[in-house]
């Protein structure tokens, strides 16, 4: 119960993080200095790019159309789409799986639905990492690239903290995973422990209070005959 409730912290945290990443601003950021009073730092992220002068004023622009856009920002919305939208299933489910819930019916069906949640935070956290990723790819690409005489870019604040929601992410679910697991383990060695120490004893036997020790043993005849038993013995 204890490790399951660590992996809903890790998890959720990382699914908040993953979240707030998606809307926050700086994904992108590069500054220009030129005297004291005059710079301005432009920014963008997944649904507009913008400018920031030195009195703070911003002016923004919204990417006019979804299908004009480069590939890597399309695919990076989807990847963090999806990633949201895992993290809220797989908080969901946790909650209806986890041993200190009230909800989820027997311990075997609250083991698969704690398993399922742990497995959409694990997949929440690699769709952010790769969305993550790939956008920092593409930013660090343009940098280097000196061929490349466009404005360059830097790694922003939402990249880090996505990244971090993602390995919290997958750390949680993993967590869950391998907690169900160690349960299944402890209750199939409980179960053939038990079983191991009943006595194989029928039922009608035991209904007149009889036990095996209670028996008497069985009479062998001196001849070459078949050996006669006594009527209560029993095969």
């Amino acid at each position: 119960m204890y490790q399951e409730i660590l992996a809903f912290a890790l998890a959720t945290s990382g699914w908040v993080l993953v979240s707030s990443t998606l809307p926050t601003d700086y994904w992108k950021v590069s500054s220009l200095d030129g005297t004291v009073i005059t710079t301005a730092t432009y920014w963008s992220n997944l649904w507009k790019t913008c400018v920031t002068d030195s009195t703070g004023v911003s002016n923004c622009k919204d990417f006019p159309s979804m299908l004009a856009l480069d590939g890597y920002i399309q695919a990076c919305r989807g990847l963090m789409i999806a990633a949201v939208c895992l993290g809220f299933f797989g908080t969901v489910f946790a909650l209806v799986g986890m041993k200190c819930t009230k909800i989820g019916g027997s311990d075997k069906s609250k083991a698969r639905i704690a398993c399922f949640a742990g497995v959409n935070f694990i997949l929440s956290g690699l769709c952010s990492l790769s969305a993550c990723s790939l956008y920092a790819h593409r930013i660090t690409s343009d940098f280097f690239n000196p061929m490349f005489v466009a404005q360059k870019y830097e790694l922003g604040a939402a990249l880090f903290i996505g990244w971090s929601g993602s390995v919290l992410c997958i750390l949680g679910g993993g967590v869950f995973c391998f907690s169900v697991a160690d349960c299944k383990k402890s209750q199939t060695n409980y179960v053939y422990k038990g079983a191991a120490s009943h006595s194989h004893v029928p039922s009608y036997q035991r209904g007149r209070g009889q036990s095996v020790s209670q028996r008497p043993p069985p009479e062998y005849s001196s001849s070459s005959r078949a050996p006669n038993f006594d009527k209560n013995v029993y095969v």
